[in-house]
């Protein structure tokens, strides 16, 4: 494994005003752990820590936000057409298998993000979390860094919004609604089909859709107000009106305050992965994705607005509302020691 292009020597000062240069992790501070247990059969742990943990998000990317958190490289989810695959490639790790079993663990993450927090030249920004790879994959349930991270970001009052399709995050329901108290947050859970069939062979290490749709009623009734990120529509597999309808009643049903359709995007790296998987279960349908996806990594515009029309007629019909609007930032001032004498008042704005 070729890493040292990606190593920084370890008392190098990290920086977040300005996008991460190619350092991830300081030089000689990578550990390999084969955890050989039947949780986590045939999964490889490559502990390192991170030099800096708060990303800025490419100018030209098509992304609402521009800081980002990812504390896990590689996912268990395994979904086949996972977009991240392609930078396992950037560690010399294999964007296929590899990428559902070699998992970077950044173990720093927490103490590491609370310091960058608490810098002088970080002003409050959002940030996202599982935008890259799910934050609440399987093996968080064994390193536990999101619950360091979230106090970190609710200390210090920080907007942040998560995604995921996993059930883990109730674990930090505490720490979601404490946050909630003094600022900004957003969840969304991705469940782009309700099908059994097909999210056992796109999506095999993910919790099924119904599972994921319990998250966001238990989310929802502790007020922290969930939607849905119906991601991806499969087309030719999951896009059949049927399909829709289910899948959009389901999101009702569970209380999501939005949902928001996504085709399938097929960019390289995941590209490759999930053309193979096509031609190995739905050989049919390969050349039909080959016409479809032949401009690039999405599907053409007439394609993606008529599922958007169609999603966003059926949740109104179901009665799905807009998303909630967020609650402002703020850090709660600190008790006075003594009684303060009384003078001038101070006008504010806030």
């Amino acid at each position: 494994m070729r890493w040292e292009n990606l190593t920084a020597e370890p008392n190098a000062e990290p920086r977040h005003d300005r996008p991460a240069d190619p350092a991830l992790f300081g030089a000689d501070a990578v550990t390999v752990r084969t955890v050989d247990t039947p949780e986590f059969a045939g999964i490889t742990f490559h502990e390192i820590r991170a030099r800096t943990i708060l990303n800025r998000v490419p100018g030209a990317s098509r992304m609402p936000f521009e800081w980002t958190v990812n504390p896990y490289r590689g996912c268990t989810h395994a979904c086949v057409y996972c977009f991240a695959r392609k930078t396992h490639g950037y560690l010399d790790l294999d964007t296929g298998i590899g990428f559902d079993t070699q998992i970077v663990v950044k173990v720093n993450a927490p103490e590491l993000l609370r310091r960058q927090l608490a810098s002088p030249r970080w002003h409050g920004e959002h940030v996202a979390m599982g935008t890259n790879v799910d934050c609440y994959q399987r093996a968080e349930g064994r390193y536990r860094l999101m619950p360091g991270i979230l106090t970190a970001l609710r200390d210090r009052a920080n907007p942040f919004s998560i995604l995921t399709k996993g059930t883990l995050i109730l674990r930090d329901l505490d720490l979601l609604k404490q946050s909630a108290e003094v600022t900004d947050v957003g969840v969304s859970v991705s469940v782009g089909f309700t099908d059994t069939e097909l999210w056992r062979t796109v999506e095999p290490g993910t919790p099924a859709p119904q599972r994921r749709l319990d998250v966001v009623r238990t989310l929802t009734e502790h007020g922290i107000g969930c939607g849905v990120l119906m991601a991806p529509v499969i087309p030719f597999l999951g896009d059949q009106p049927a399909q829709l309808r289910a899948t959009v009643r389901a999101i009702a049903a569970s209380g999501a305050t939005s949902v928001t359709p996504l085709v399938l995007h097929l960019r390289p790296g995941a590209r490759e992965w999930f053309m193979a998987w096509l031609g190995a279960h739905h050989p049919h349908l390969v050349r039909r994705y080959e016409r479809l996806y032949a401009d690039g990594a999405y599907a053409p515009k007439w394609y993606q607005r008529r599922i958007t029309r169609q999603v966003h007629d059926l949740a109104e019909e179901y009665g799905i509302g807009p998303a909630r609007a967020g609650m402002p930032r703020r850090i709660r001032p600190p008790e006075p020691t003594e009684p303060a004498e009384a003078g001038p008042t101070q006008l504010t704005l806030l």
